[in-house]
């Protein structure tokens, strides 16, 4: 799987490593992710939700895509991996059913 982040500002290898840690954990609720696209900004106007991290994963059929906000970027990953965690999950279910 390949995990793409994009910011407007230089990552650190501590952030980058931390990202792509949370995305191939999600490997284990669903195998086929093709690709991880992260999208960092940063909102200075409003400080409580003031970074934002949104996720797409490319899937079979259909990508899944999931935002979160706050004021500590690794919160807000943390949130948005949980949000697509229990996307990927719900998936999962559902192509079990068939």
């Amino acid at each position: 799987m390949n995990v793409l982040i994009h910011a407007p500002w230089q990552v650190n290898e501590w952030f980058e490593n931390l990202a792509k840690e949370s995305i191939e954990k999600l490997e284990t609720y669903y195998d086929r992710i093709e690709r991880a696209d992260i999208y960092l900004k940063n909102d200075e106007s409003d400080p409580e939700r003031g970074k934002t991290v949104e996720i797409r994963l490319a899937i079979p059929q259909n990508d899944l895509f999931a935002a979160a906000h706050s004021d500590e970027i690794e919160k807000a990953l943390n949130e948005a991996t949980h949000k697509i965690r229990r996307q990927l999950i719900k998936r999962k279910e559902l192509l079990n059913k068939h």
